[in-house]
């Protein structure tokens, strides 16, 4: 990953909420080709050591290449956007503010008995704020049975962790502020989250990326 000096973040709770917030990523595994799936990964452990875990479709071409040992990059992508010059006080080069953790990590298959613990950890999270929810436990029998070998689940151990958050570090309060409203001008959803990323960092001390609940 490029991580200039001032955009690099080390923090590991920082990273571990990055990961939970942004749990959508892209899993990139060498095989024939480079190839990648879109796929939502959860994460279980703490800030200091944690684990990752996921599955995919025994149709999917990385499946002849997901074996224990395996090394793979998931790569977490916060929100982005454009960000023009003409916002700015003076004149000044157009950029794009972003965030990302990268994790290289080791693959482990996952039994049959933990991919379906993951899968039911993997419905709760999402489920749970639904207005009338439909958890794991519901789903038919027969449905479960049909689904369930049709799929591959693994782990994967981190061995290395690099993120990066570009959001206009280093730059007077006044362009900061005119960006953060140009995006929020937007009215778009990620305009709308990137401004809310560049306020959480030029303004405060870090501040959790989600609930101390999630």
């Amino acid at each position: 990953m490029y991580q200039p000096k001032k955009y690099k973040k080390k923090d590991p709770q920082y990273i571990y909420d990055f990961i939970k917030a942004h749990p959508f990523a892209t899993f990139i595994l060498n095989g024939s080709r480079i190839l990648a799936t879109h796929i939502p990964v959860l994460i279980e452990g703490n800030a200091s050591e944690f684990i990752l875990y996921s599955h995919i479709a025994n149709h999917n071409e990385q499946l002849s290449y997901l074996k224990d040992g395996a090394e793979a990059l998931l790569i977490f992508q916060g929100a982005h956007g454009y960000v023009s010059s003409s916002w700015y006080k003076e004149k000044d080069i157009s950029t794009w503010d972003y965030s990302a953790v990268h994790i290289n990590v080791k693959l482990k298959i996952q039994s049959g008995k933990e991919l379906e613990t993951s899968l039911e950890n993997l419905v709760e999270k999402f489920e749970k704020n639904q207005q009338q929810p439909l958890y794991y436990k519901d789903i038919p029998q027969k449905m479960l049975e049909d689904h369930l070998p049709l799929i591959t689940g693994f782990w994967c151990k981190p061995f290395k962790t690099e993120a990066v958050a570009k959001l206009h570090q280093g730059y007077g309060k006044e362009d900061v502020s005119e960006v953060v409203r140009h995006l929020e001008d937007q009215q778009c959803p990620m305009a709308s989250s990137l401004s809310k990323d560049i306020k959480r960092e030029n303004e405060t001390s870090y501040v959790p990326l989600i609930s101390s609940e999630e």
